[in-house]
């Protein structure tokens, strides 16, 4: 197979009349995919050069994928852009990608002008009324490769200019023909999806469910701000998979949302994105005793996922769940600062990647490219992911944390230096810095200014998507640097430690407290 449309064509050539994507309020059979992706390919080939960046302004829904998959068969490579992000992180978007071509809805015009986009703008509702010029379409396959790019996804970048990942046919090929067969995914599966189109965990979704015939059920966004509609939700769609971000899942688990109802057709929770907390892990085991629990992990970089750990065992909240095993088709070893591969247990060192599925890089930035992607010990273009990892005495791998500045927070990959560069973009901002604590799962940022931190906070909402606003805005008297002359990051980490451990003794002191009483009324009441 060399052109990810053939899932989409083989599946539709033995279940044309099933479901496809539900996404709450419409309903496509894989003919009707098929049809309407060829209609958006047909209008767009019309002004889409092959090989180019296409961008969806869109939320998810069954008609945006068909916008995605139209690009595909224009020839081009699809890039989704949520339209609730800041009008100034997606101008920095249509900068990076010198796009010809945008399709979205009437509602987010505004936004194409407000950027000053001057290309063509396709209405994905007009495109549709369209119809199929087959010779087109035929004509464009023809001359596909298989190391033609499919999608773009954009990244936090460190620079303050957000980097788009470019992953290639042949990669997103490779992982799901391994990913269907080694976790079980069939026709018969529901795959409920909560990410984002522009988070590529929803790849996953999309390229199973068309890889195997199983239903794309997409789950409106709203819910998840709700747990008891968001279970009825899943309950009533009869979802049998989960591929979703940590935060997704303990959003659930942490509200107690599992005592309300449990959604007892789910047999497969495959999760990543951040570290999952075993307590949390626990409560969905218990749960649902008969599923399948699978921790993945990988970055954008290396085509969703390089390792895999299936959860067989119980273990103590203060364990680490392994990452586990590489992918078929990859090799995922540990380097120290030499670029030696380390192999003794407990050592910590660099995750790298090589082998088959590596992203093609970051599109139109060649530097970082070259930075990222490297030539290693097994003489194979290599991914440098940038995390810390180690061997434990089992022999699986663990992740460590951040090697660099580059953080995962809700589930999303933040370089803390794009934060910064928007928050000293901020008239009276003189200097600022950001952290992350760990324990409490937070991003605070510090700022030498006038400003008052509420200002700070309105302005940085017009310049970041949400999760990438600081949970906490600091004024500081003054910004000090380290003795290599940068911002001392670890002066401001050491405070925010103080901090922490003040909060922890106050926890450990209302715990302990909240026991004494509850011992003491059992004893009074004679229980």
């Amino acid at each position: 197979m060399e052109n990810i449309l053939e899932y989409l064509e083989n599946t539709a050539g033995r279940k044309k009349d099933e479901i496809a994507v539900d996404d709450g309020s419409r309903c496509l059979t894989w003919g009707e995919l098929k049809d309407a992706s060829r209609k958006m390919g047909s209008v767009l080939a019309d002004s889409l050069t092959p090989g180019q960046p296409a961008v969806v302004l869109a939320e998810k829904s069954a008609v945006t994928l068909a916008s995605m998959l139209g690009i595909v068969y224009a020839g081009g490579f699809y890039v989704p852009v949520h339209p609730e992000q800041p009008s100034g992180r997606i101008c920095k978007i249509l900068d990076t990608l010198k796009t010809e071509v945008v399709i979205t809805e009437k509602e987010h015009l505004g936004l194409l002008k407000e950027c000053g986009y001057r290309g063509r703008i396709i209405l994905m509702e007009e495109a549709l009324q369209g119809g199929i010029n087959c010779e087109k379409l035929l004509e464009i396959r023809r001359n596909s490769r298989e190391t033609d790019l499919l999608y773009g996804i954009f990244t936090s970048g460190s620079t303050g200019i957000p980097k788009c990942v470019v992953v290639s046919h042949k990669s997103v090929i490779r992982f799901i023909d391994h990913f269907v067969k080694i976790f079980g995914i069939t026709e018969d599966d529901r795959i409920g999806n909560q990410a984002p189109f522009d988070f590529d965990v929803s790849v996953k979704d999309i390229y199973s469910s068309m890889a195997t015939g199983a239903t794309l059920v997409l789950i409106p966004r709203e819910l998840f701000a709700m747990p008891p509609r968001l279970l009825d939700y899943l309950c009533r769609k009869k979802i049998t998979t989960l591929i979703w971000a940590v935060s997704a899942l303990c959003l659930i688990s942490a509200l107690k949302g599992l005592k309300y109802k449990v959604p007892e057709t789910v047999r497969k929770v495959m999760f990543s994105g951040e570290s999952m907390p075993v307590s949390q892990l626990r409560i969905w085991r218990e749960a649902l005793p008969d599923a399948k629990f699978v921790n993945l992990y990988g970055p954008t970089e290396i085509t969703c996922n390089c390792t895999y750990y299936k959860v067989e065992k119980d273990f103590q909240d203060q364990d680490r769940l392994p990452i586990g095993r590489a992918l078929p088709g990859r090799k995922v070893f540990l380097t120290d600062e030499n670029q030696n591969e380390i192999v003794i247990p407990g050592k910590i060192g660099e995750i790298c990647v090589a082998g088959e599925s590596l992203s093609d890089g970051y599109y139109n930035q060649p530097e970082q490219t070259e930075e990222k992607f490297v030539t290693y010990l097994c003489e194979q273009r290599t991914y440098r992911t940038g995390d810390e990892g180690y061997y434990g005495t089992d022999g699986e791998l663990y992740f460590a944390g951040r090697k660099d500045f580059q953080i995962k927070h809700m589930g999303r990959r933040i370089e803390l230096e794009e934060i910064e560069n928007a928050l000293s973009g901020i008239p009276g901002v003189d200097s600022s810095i950001c952290v992350f604590d760990r324990d409490r799962n937070r991003i605070i940022g510090f700022y030498k200014g006038k400003p008052a931190s509420g200002d700070v906070r309105r302005a940085l909402k017009e310049k970041l998507p949400p999760y990438m606003v600081p949970n906490r805005l600091l004024q500081a008297e003054d910004i000090p640097l380290n003795k290599n002359g940068k911002k001392d990051r670890a002066y401001f980490m050491r405070k925010i430690s103080e901090e922490t451990e003040e909060w922890k003794k106050g926890t450990r002191k209302a715990e302990t407290g909240k026991k004494e009483i509850e011992k003491k009324e059992k004893g009074e009441t004679g229980v």
